[in-house]
């Protein structure tokens, strides 16, 4: 898009929603320090390099799609990355899985790994100025196949995995240490059963004692961060998932742990917008996932819909943006795996600056009135409001394409990199 367009255009939309009493010069600025952290697994569909190669199985976890172009590599995996980044306007985090550590190729196997094999990924951070998130990795793996880790009742099963999570903590620590930004260890295991369970408790138990175990190594949260993700199913969990919503809630808020809330981990009438106030009252901070969630499969690219807008304008109204962690958590291998990163952390940031560009004092002048007629005409009425326009603006100001020129850019990038390999 021409600049004199789009700053002609800002201009004109800065005025209007001045009318609303919204300063969009302020709503950019804001927008601007929010880091968003994105998910290494969405380049590779979700295999990772513990043995090349290695197709994704068991856990719960699938991914559907054979675009061509996925990296085979820890170098291809972070030239994707440095070029959705350039796409996307603002100063972002990538988050990594266990299984992205780079192992000289040799099998490692994950009660074995340590900070040494995450070095190249810190080094690559430092140099481009990144945040480094980590995730301990409970599936694709002989120990998981038949469904149960950290709950599971063979007590050498629980061991290997408590002693790898235990290594993702010192790992996660060791990558905020040297990066002087906290890591957030996330942990989501997929335990549970496929069909009705006749003890719901021992699971529940057991899991309850290996997150006491895992979490006796306390760390400092200038360099770690812990967050614990529950799930309503899974795929061979349907009936029963053991780390529920209900029972991280219980195991998290007590212990200073963050709570994980991802988009498609809760039932479809649930709305996980309303779950970010009643958290925060107990909670300093919580980690949240942006996914998309169609029929059974949790984990569709995202998109500027309703349901990532009342997200946004939960974490707004509220003045949390520096008490919410917002990591992307999705993957296709359907489409071009650069451009639904793209995608993705675009439509997140939008609905952010559609938040932030909302005529907060004037509906909240209206529901101290008690006048509801005016505060829902308001919140129709900011629909319309030129978002589009202020969002241009902030891209160019980033210095990354407006528009729809960012498409250019990945199918160039197609056509000189990923669709070569």
């Amino acid at each position: 898009m021409a600049r004199e367009t789009t700053e002609r255009a800002y201009r004109l939309a800065k005025e209007r929603y001045a009318e609303f009493g919204v300063n969009a010069e302020a709503a950019i600025a804001e927008l601007a320090k929010v880091p968003l952290s994105l998910h290494c697994w969405q380049g590779d569909d979700v295999g990772g390099f513990e043995r090349p190669g290695a197709a994704l199985s068991g856990g719960g976890i699938q991914v559907t799609g054979r675009h061509p172009g996925k990296a085979r590599t820890p170098a291809e995996l972070r030239a994707d990355l440095e070029k959705a980044l350039s796409l996307i306007p603002g100063r972002h985090r990538v988050n990594l899985h266990a299984i992205y550590g780079e192992f000289g190729g040799k099998l490692v196997d994950r009660d074995q790994i340590e900070p040494g094999h995450y070095q190249g990924w810190v080094q690559w951070a430092k140099q481009r100025g990144l945040g480094l998130d980590f995730n301990a990795t409970l599936f694709s793996h002989p120990k998981a196949d038949d469904g149960w880790t950290l709950s599971s009742p063979d007590p050498a099963t629980r061991a290997f995995w408590i002693e790898h999570v235990r290594r993702c903590r010192a790992i996660s620590a060791d990558i905020g240490r040297k990066l002087g930004s906290p890591c957030i260890h996330n942990l989501w295991i997929p335990d549970g059963s496929k069909d009705l369970p006749a003890d719901r408790w021992g699971p529940r138990a057991r899991l309850k004692q290996s997150l006491d175990m895992i979490y006796a190594t306390d760390y400092p949260s200038a360099e770690m961060k812990d967050a614990v993700e529950g799930k309503l199913f899974g795929i061979g969990s349907e009936a029963y998932v053991v780390g529920s919503h209900e029972f991280y809630l219980g195991y998290a808020l007590p212990r200073g742990k963050m709570i994980c809330l991802d988009l498609g981990h809760f039932h479809p009438t649930e709305s996980v917008a309303d779950k970010i106030s009643a958290v925060l009252q107990f909670s300093d901070e919580l980690l949240l996932h942006v996914s998309r969630g169609v029929r059974w499969d949790s984990d569709h690219v995202v998109i500027l819909n309703d349901d990532l807008r009342a997200i946004a304008e939960e974490i707004v109204r509220g003045d949390a943006l520096s008490r919410v962690h917002i990591g992307l958590d999705f993957f296709d291998g359907s489409i071009n795996r650069v451009g639904a990163w793209v995608i993705g952390a675009r439509a997140t940031l939008k609905g952010l600056l559609a938040a932030l560009l909302e005529p907060r004092d004037w509906l909240r002048q209206a529901e101290q009135a008690g006048d509801g007629f005016r505060r829902l005409a308001l919140m129709e009425e900011a629909k319309a409001l030129p978002l589009g326009a202020v969002w241009d603006y902030y891209c160019l100001q980033a210095g990354v394409p407006a528009g729809p020129e960012w498409l250019d850019e990945v199918r160039k990038y197609e056509a000189e990199v990923t669709g070569r390999r």
